[in-house]
């Protein structure tokens, strides 16, 4: 097993949807091993493929209640509003504040090949959104408010741009992130 790179903001991967997986093979098996060595490493509770450059639809996650893989996911149902601090592999340091639905079905398969229909809630349904929202090239600051928004990509042009420690608007202390 490997840690990969994590892509960072900016990257032009990660604005990329990825592409639907055929087949469950050798490789992707290497893949996903790689992949949670990375995660946990991070350390992180989601990691989606194109986050370590590869533009497959697939994403690992482990919130502490055992590890997953879902293979081409989707999600098919959500309902409620829940906001929770979300971070961000791919935009480390950073964290916010943000509204999604608090419940959510998911359809995928699952590393032996078998179809996966799973319900979650709050943090669980939380971590699924965001690998998704990864998979379909948006990021973390795009589902921020227009005020908030300018205000994480001026903290991250900064940090391109080699300006220091720049100020942020919420820096993620003692979480881990998505």
């Amino acid at each position: 097993m490997a840690i990969l790179p994590i892509r960072t903001y900016g990257d032009p991967v990660l604005r990329q949807p990825t592409g639907l997986i055929a087949d469950v093979d050798g490789a992707l098996v290497r893949l996903v091993e790689d992949m949670f060595e990375t995660m946990y490493d991070a350390p992180g509770v989601g990691l989606a493929a194109n986050q370590v450059g590869v533009q497959r639809r697939m994403f690992v996650y482990d919130i502490g209640d055992g590890p997953g893989v879902v293979i081409n996911p989707e999600i098919v149902e959500s309902d409620g509003d829940w906001t929770y601090y979300e971070g961000c592999l791919s935009i480390p340091d950073l964290a916010f504040d943000v509204v999604r639905p608090k419940r959510v079905r998911l359809v995928g398969v699952g590393l032996d090949g078998e179809t996966l229909d799973l319900e979650a809630d709050e943090v669980l349904a939380r971590c699924f959104q965001h690998e998704v929202d990864h998979l379909d090239g948006v990021l973390l600051v795009q589902r921020l408010d227009p005020e908030r928004r300018r205000e994480a990509k001026r903290v991250l042009r900064n940090r391109a741009l080699g300006n220091g420690d720049a100020e942020s608007p919420v820096v993620l202390a003692g979480r881990s992130p998505l």
